[in-house]
């Protein structure tokens, strides 16, 4: 799977180069990306540094904020954008409906927009760059039954940073589409998103229930599972763990057999594609379809990523 996500990185690549030699570019564009992230977040950094450097390929003006979670922050980053009519928008949609009325206004005003890293195709948004949520969460609840990991009437851990919002709805809707035929159950757990609470929820919970498996939620979450079971003295191995895995620390979790297998998003060309798109669209060319980033690594596939923190 890993190799099949290489080549939508070498697609992107392809893309970009395209949208680059565009004649519409040579006057200089102005885009807006608006993430819901935080920007010391290990995917969002890397992500910045596949948007910034897409970016300065296209020769592009691009105004990036992050909201740290807080809607009503994204929300008004939005508005300023569309007061600003630029060239293109690029939003994440970390929840259902949120964005209804700024793409039917941005649409009215002719300003191209795509959704990335979360999805709400409903608004009528022009293309999608990321992973399908409510397919991640099937496939690590698939991976843990396939592997005789779980069984009727278990209980899956589900940490999480951010309860409501749209990953973890689709995230867990997927994994209840497995589940729930075959009678296991599954306990999604706010931890937060300061990293010392989140370690501190997760050894509590763990100390207190000692679940029979993990499915981590979210990039924060899968980052700290090798502290949160040194903590808990739980050694490497012993309690199945599946999830996200867009970090150094997951990817070296992986290596040393703390997590079973995790997800990569491929979060720098994550952060490249919506640009090259955006980049097409004010060339002139439509842009009416998505991109996927999404491929499961395990400790057989896991060294490619970890040469790329490396670097």
């Amino acid at each position: 799977m890993l190799k099949f996500g290489l080549k939508l990185a070498a697609a992107a690549t392809v893309l970009a180069g395209l949208a680059f030699s565009s004649q519409a570019l040579a006057q200089e564009k102005t885009f807006y990306l608006l993430s819901h992230g935080g920007p010391s977040d290990a995917f969002w950094l890397d992500w910045n540094a596949g948007a910034t450097k897409a970016c300065d390929q296209l020769k592009v003006t691009c105004k990036i904020s992050f909201s740290g979670g807080d809607m009503a922050a994204q929300k008004e980053a939005f508005s300023s954008a569309l007061a600003a009519k630029p060239d293109g928008i690029a939003t994440t949609s970390a929840q259902p409906g949120l964005w209804t009325e700024e793409v039917k206004a941005a649409k009215a005003a002719g300003i191209p927009i795509v959704f990335f890293n979360t999805d709400d195709p409903a608004t009528g948004r022009q293309a999608y760059v990321g992973a399908d949520l409510k397919e991640a969460g099937a496939i690590w609840a698939k991976y843990l039954v396939d592997h005789k990991m779980v069984k009727q009437g278990d209980k899956v851990f589900l940490p999480v940073e951010v309860p409501g919002a749209s990953y973890q709805q689709l995230e867990t809707e997927g994994i209840a589409s497995v589940f729930d035929p075959l009678g296991i159950k599954y306990d999604v757990v706010d931890c937060g998103t300061d990293p010392a609470g989140i370690i501190a929820k997760m050894t509590d919970y763990m100390v207190a229930n000692n679940p029979p498996a993990i499915i981590a939620l979210g990039d924060s979450v899968a980052a700290s599972i090798k502290r949160v079971f040194d903590g808990a003295g739980v050694p490497a191995g012993k309690i199945p763990v599946v999830g996200w895995g867009n970090s150094r620390e997951t990817a070296e979790a992986v290596k040393a057999g703390f997590v079973n297998a995790a997800a990569w998003q491929f979060p720098s060309a994550q952060g490249f594609m919506p640009v090259a798109l955006l980049g097409l669209a004010a060339s002139g060319e439509p842009i009416g379809y998505d991109i996927h980033t999404f491929s499961l690594y395990d400790a057989t596939s896991v060294e490619p990523i970890l040469k790329l923190y490396n670097k």
